[in-house]
């Protein structure tokens, strides 16, 4: 009898605390989107299970401490190893020639990133967050989850999971976030507008763009060179035509690997007590923010050519919606509006991509930018 009452005491059960309930909850909420709703399914239920993990008393499955996951953190995470792998495996997979086609596009992008700088300077000046942690929270309008947490993991290491978690969220509600956006600050007249085709690009741009972009961006902002670096080096794996044992390696199994163990990982850096407090949904409420005015960024830079440009080389300003770099959900979701709101006379899928590949590389410049300027 003594040996079952020590056994008892010493489980998990006897341990067992409201923030641990919590956040079981949390995670079944984000398994449940994930497998009924289809919102990032790849991302979202490895961190749900990761939460999981994490909030099991005695079981040593948190991110931080001891354990496999804290292994897998320390030399994953703290290394900055993953997030560039998860950008080679971006490179492979994205095309560059809507945004080569039409050059133009490249500044939707970079205007697309307005959502990180406000939130970050409201975060600073506002709510109180230091520097480094409001630079943190800003980068997740980019709506790029490995930048974020490549960016969160070196300056403000102890909010990955809600920084994570807000940034693969608002990633997977791009399809409910931004139509109302969309709506709100465009007219019938200017969804209607139909972009003429794109400039053919050859094969020797797509091929020399990688390499020069690499470059170029690397020495201008050396602490983004891991993920441009490694975001490029995965483009000229597809472009290049000779490597197609490394492309399908880099595209595939290797970025499903590095993918499940990044989601694994972030889910557990979120144990009970360090995320159940009211900077947690100053976070989420603040990425939201982050997100919107990104949405609306590349919107207002669109109307903005526009009033310069002549007649019939006016831009869809919906497009500049694609900015973000949820890549191809945002172009996506600017396709089915337009499609939509001009009973399928426009669909701008493919000068929608332009901006939103430029959105990839303009969040992971904005992620250097401010690890230049508060690193240290």
């Amino acid at each position: 009898m003594d040996a079952f009452l020590q056994l008892a005491q010493q489980s998990g059960f006897a341990h067992l605390t409201w923030s641990n309930w919590v956040m079981f909850a949390v995670a079944g909420i984000l398994i449940y989107l994930a497998i009924t709703r289809h919102y990032e399914p790849l991302l979202l239920i490895p961190i749900g299970f990761g939460i999981i993990l994490a909030n099991l008393p005695l079981a040593h499955m948190g991110s931080y401490g001891e354990g496999i996951i804290a292994l897998i953190y320390d030399s994953g995470i703290k290394t900055e190893l993953l997030p560039p792998i998860i950008f080679l495996g971006v490179g492979v997979l994205t095309d560059f020639r809507p945004l080569l086609g039409r050059p133009l596009t490249f500044l939707l992008g970079a205007a697309a990133q307005l959502g990180i700088f406000v939130a970050a300077l409201g975060a600073a000046y506002l709510l109180n967050f230091d520097f480094k942690e409001a630079a943190c929270i800003g980068i997740i309008g980019g709506a790029d989850g490995p930048t974020s947490i490549f960016l969160t993991a070196q300056l403000a290491p102890h909010l990955l999971g809600p920084v994570a978690v807000a940034a693969y969220s608002y990633m997977s509600l791009v399809p409910i976030i931004q139509p109302p956006i969309l709506r709100m600050f465009t007219t019938r007249k200017e969804r209607a507008i139909d972009m003429p085709q794109a400039i053919p690009v050859s094969k020797t741009a797509a091929i020399l763009f990688p390499i020069v972009t690499g470059i170029l961006a690397s020495l201008a902002i050396p602490s983004a060179a891991p993920l441009i670096g490694m975001l490029m080096f995965g483009n000229l794996l597809r472009e290049c035509g000779v490597t197609e044992r490394l492309r399908k390696t880099a595209g595939g199994s290797l970025i499903d690997i590095v993918t499940l163990f990044l989601g694994l990982v972030v889910g557990a850096t979120m144990e009970g007590p360090g995320f159940l407090n009211y900077r947690t949904l100053l976070i989420l409420v603040l990425g939201a923010v982050a997100f919107a005015f990104s949405t609306a960024g590349g919107i207002w830079f669109a109307k903005l050519l526009n009033l310069a440009l002549p007649a019939g080389k006016k831009i869809n300003p919906c497009i500049g919606a694609a900015g973000v770099s949820a890549v191809p959900m945002a172009a996506r979701v600017v396709q089915k509006f337009v499609s939509d709101e001009t009973k399928g006379e426009v669909n701008p899928l493919m000068p929608a991509m332009g901006p939103n590949v430029a959105g990839v590389i303009g969040s992971a410049v904005a992620a250097g930018v401010f690890l230049t300027l508060l690193s240290g």
